[in-house]
């Protein structure tokens, strides 16, 4: 999509690529048209954006990791955590599983696991690469977030989405969608063509990490967010603000549907 190897539809776009947490805050100041955001926004911004049907991070077995530098067997108020942004789905599920965990320090993601180690915070929570590569750092497994959210919903995990603005019309919201399913799909079905740019913008340089990290993240509710994938989107915005989920008529049109 952004280097025009898909049908555009006559459009053009211009890629920010910006840490997660950044991406959050742009559109909490209703910066971007399109943007990637972390599910836990979604309570603040569902009045002034919708998801698209494609493009998410969601599935089984690839929520984020609380490791710590020693063996940690509590996790207490006085726990020092670092967690990759406060509206990151990360941040909302290390309080899912462990609501006494208040002591926690927003960090770029990429940095938590070096400041674990140099003893600056007693765990962290990590996202993106960092979940492969921390046994190798010396890093211990606390717990394994996501299972947490799985066990108590029988759901996919939903940790991040593509949002478009409301203020595009709903024929303009639909061809982003269809050229964004368009590019995903390009990009399944011949990995050279992006391999270049991804190791270009990748945190961690190592091959096989890197193909890990897609294997992961790219999966069927990249190619259709489906049923299952806004149920949890839904189950999220449940736990987060109950009361505006049955309020507000826009949490109803929060999707914009497939259309070919």
């Amino acid at each position: 999509m952004v280097h025009g190897l898909v049908d555009c539809e006559g459009l053009s776009f211009e890629a920010v690529l910006e840490d997660v947490e950044q991406l959050n805050q742009r559109a909490l100041n209703k910066n971007p048209e399109v943007c990637k955001i972390s599910y836990r926004l979604i309570t603040d911004i569902f009045e002034r954006y919708r998801v698209l049907p494609c493009g998410s991070a969601l599935g089984f077995g690839n929520g984020p990791l609380l490791v710590s530098r020693e063996p940690l067997k509590t996790v207490d108020a006085n726990t020092r955590i670092a967690i990759p942004g406060i509206h990151t789905t990360a941040s909302f599920l290390l309080q899912f599983a462990y609501p006494q965990a208040v002591n926690t320090t927003p960090l770029l993601f990429s940095d938590i696991s070096d400041a674990i180690l140099r003893n600056e915070f007693d765990a962290g929570v990590l996202i993106h690469e960092g979940r492969f590569v921390y046994r190798e750092q010396g890093l211990h497994l606390v717990a394994d977030l996501g299972k947490c959210w799985e066990q108590r919903t029988a759901l996919p995990i939903p940790l991040g989405g593509i949002v478009v603005s409301r203020a595009l019309p709903e024929g303009l919201q639909q061809r982003v969608a269809r050229i964004l399913h368009r590019s995903i799909r390009h990009a399944i079905e011949h990995p050279s063509d992006s391999w270049e740019y991804v190791q270009g913008n990748a945190r961690e340089l190592d091959t096989k990490v890197i193909q890990q990290h897609i294997r992961m993240f790219v999966n069927d509710y990249t190619l259709n967010l489906s049923a299952a994938g806004q149920e949890a989107v839904m189950a999220l915005f449940q736990s987060i603000a109950p009361q505006e989920r049955g309020a507000n008529a826009l949490f109803e049109d929060l999707f914009v549907p497939v259309v070919s």
